[in-house]
Order: structure tokens, then sequence, then C-alpha cells
């Protein structure tokens, strides 16, 4: 995982999805203030940002810092969960742009750290293997944290591992400008411009 910059809310967002949100939590009696009640089921309004959060991220993924084409799976991932704060459920602050896998595996967990909020540097990657890591002699605490997350979101299985070093080898083998992997796979280029591989 790499810092993300949040992006300013498309000027349609308000319209397409705020305001139908409310509406629609009001019409069933449920308090912006409070966690949704167990069970409930809102409409999915969010899904109508789901063009524009893939642009605005450029097909980014907040959690792999890969990217994915818009028809492969892309999701919002609530970074509050849903269940948690009704009033965060239909506001683009609250999104990440997630491929479906990570999404699927964050849930509502409260174990992931936001990359909204992310110092620089603290995953590092072993770029022939793909294998991801906390950043070395870091306290106790954020090591911790990054633990959690990479356990989490299972950011260093087989597949996550694959995914990296294949897109590093590919880089290597097809001799790609480190512009093209800075494109496609910020998180991989920036280790390797760390590690002063690039």
């Amino acid at each position: 995982m790499i810092p993300v910059r949040g992006q300013p809310e498309p000027a349609s967002f308000n319209a397409k999805v705020r305001v139908k949100g409310i509406a629609h939590l009001t019409s069933k009696g449920l308090a912006l203030n409070k966690p949704l009640p167990s069970g409930t089921e809102v409409s999915p309004y969010w899904r109508e940002s789901l063009t524009d959060l893939h642009v605005a991220y450029e097909g980014i993924c907040a959690y792999l810092g890969i990217y994915f084409e818009r028809v492969g799976g892309v999701s919002v991932d609530h970074f509050i969960a849903k269940s948690v704060s009704a009033a965060d459920i239909y506001e683009w602050d609250n999104y990440r742009l997630a491929c479906s896998t990570m999404n699927s595996r964050k849930r509502d967990y409260n174990t992931v750290l936001d990359p909204f909020h992310l110092a620089k540097d603290l995953f590092h990657l072993q770029l022939s293997t793909g294998h991801i890591y906390p950043k070395p002699g870091i306290a106790a605490r954020p090591m911790r944290l990054i633990e959690e997350t990479i356990e989490t979101l299972g950011l260093d299985d087989a597949i996550c591992r694959e995914i990296r070093s294949r897109r590093y080898q590919e880089y290597l083998q097809y001799q790609l400008p480190a512009d093209y992997l800075k494109l496609t796979s910020p998180f991989i280029w920036s280790e390797a411009n760390r590690q002063g591989l690039l």
C-alpha cells in the first residue's frame, strides 16, 4: 500500500448519490447519526459513482496499488463501513476505489489502515517475489497496524504476490519505461524507486 490523495467530489455526485441516498434513509426512518440496525438493506446508489471513482483515481486499487480495468470488477469500498455509520454511506470522501477482491476481504473490518491517511514507505516489497512486509525498525504499535492490514486484506497471499512479481518482471523483461510502471503499478514503482532500481 502507498498513500492515496483524496480526489475532489464530482459535480454530479450530490444529485446522483447523496440526495437520493439521504432521501432513501429518511424514508426508511433511519437516523443518520447512528449505525444501521443489524440486517438493514439500503439502496446501492454509490454504484452510480463507480465510473467517476475509477476515473478520479486513475483505475488504481487503493489497497493493491495496481491498475485494473473498469470492466474487471471495480467496486466502492466504504472505508467507514455501512454498518458503522449511516451518515457516511453516500459520501464521496468515504469511498475508496477497490478491486472486487480487496473490497470483499475488507468487508466491515476496522483493522485496515486508510490509504488516505497513510505515511510514506510503511509497506515494503521484495520485488522479485512480490512479498509485502512492514518497514523494518518502526515502533511496535504502527508495526502491528501494518501487519493487521496485510493480514486482513490478504495482501501477502499467493495471488497478490504473483501479480506484483509478474508486473515487475514484465517491466524488466520488456524494458518498459519507468513511467509506464508508475502509471500501472505505482506501489511497485515506488518500491523500485526507493530501492534505487529504476
